[in-house]
C-alpha cells in the first residue's frame, strides 16, 4: 500500500481452521495498513460483528476466518454493517471458505469454494482485459502461481477481475479448461466487497501481484 489514509479503521477479525494460519496471514496485512496510515484493532471473536457502535466508526473489515460457525445474529449484524458503507475483504479460505452451511453469509461475499485438486498445481492467473485499468489489477498483467486451484460457485452479480483455467482434475469431471473467478468484486447496500481465492499459505502471500491485489483490494474496499 502506497498511497496514505488518515482518519481510517480497519477491523481485522480472525481465527477459524489453523491451516490458514490466521494469525501470521492477517498480522501480515494489518501491518500493511497500519503503514497506510489506518487504525487497526484486533479481534478474534464473531462477536464483533454484534457491536454495531464498533462496526459503524470502521471503515473496513478484514476477515481471516476459514470455516468454523456463524450465528444469524452476528451474519446480520456483519450484514447490516456493510450494506451501510463498511467495506468488507479477504483473501481465500478466509473470506470464501468461511461458515459453510450459511448461505446469508456468501450472500455478502459472492462466492463460496466447493473443490480444489488434491495437490498444489501450478497455473495462470490473468486480469480480464475489460477491467485492466481497474485499480485492483491495473498494471498487474498475467503471472502463475503454485499453490491450491479454489474451484467456486459465484453470484452472477459480482464483477470478475482476474480469473484462471482450471486444470484437469480426475475428482472434477468435465471442469477442465473452465474459466473461474479468482479475484472479484461487489456491492453491498453502500459497502464494497473484495474477494481473491488466492493466498493459501505465507509463501502465497508473498508472491508480488498477489500481495499487490490484496493490498490494492483493501484501499478499494475501504468506505
Amino acid at each position: 500500500m502506497t498511497t496514505p489514509f488518515t482518519s481510517k479503521t480497519a477491523l481485522v477479525v480472525r481465527g477459524g481452521w489453523d491451516g490458514h494460519v490466521p494469525i501470521e496471514a492477517s498480522d501480515r496485512y494489518a501491518e500493511a495498513l497500519k503503514l497506510a496510515g489506518y487504525e487497526v484493532t484486533m479481534s478474534e471473536t464473531l462477536d464483533s460483528y454484534l457491536d454495531a457502535e464498533l462496526l459503524r466508526s470502521t471503515d473496513l473489515i478484514v476477515q481471516c476466518w476459514t470455516m468454523g460457525t456463524i450465528t444469524s445474529e452476528q451474519v446480520a449484524g456483519l450484514s447490516a454493517a456493510v450494506r451501510a458503507g463498511t467495506g468488507f475483504a479477504g483473501w481465500h479460505g478466509g473470506v470464501i471458505d468461511s461458515f459453510r452451511e450459511t448461505p446469508a453469509y456468501q450472500l455478502i461475499t459472492g462466492g463460496q469454494f466447493v473443490h480444489h485438486p488434491r495437490d498444489f498445481v501450478e497455473y495462470e492467473v490473468r486480469p480480464v482485459p475489460e477491467r485492466d485499468a481497474h485499480p485492483v489489477i491495473a498494471g498487474l498483467g498475467a503471472f502463475k502461481v503454485r499453490t491450491e486451484q479454489y474451484y467456486v460457485h459465484v453470484d452472477p452479480a459480482i464483477d470478475v477481475f482476474a480469473v484462471t483455467d482450471f486444470v484437469d482434475d480426475p475428482d472434477l469431471p468435465g471442469a477442465a479448461g473452465s474459466t473461474v473467478p479468482v479475484t472479484w468484486t461487489r456491492r453491498w447496500g453502500a459497502g464494497r466487497v473484495f474477494v481473491t481465492t488466492l493466498g493459501h499459505a505465507m509463501a502465497d502471500l508473498e508472491v508480488p501481484q498477489t500481495h499487490e491485489m490484496i493490498t490494492r483490494g483493501l484501499t478499494w474496499a475501504t468506505r
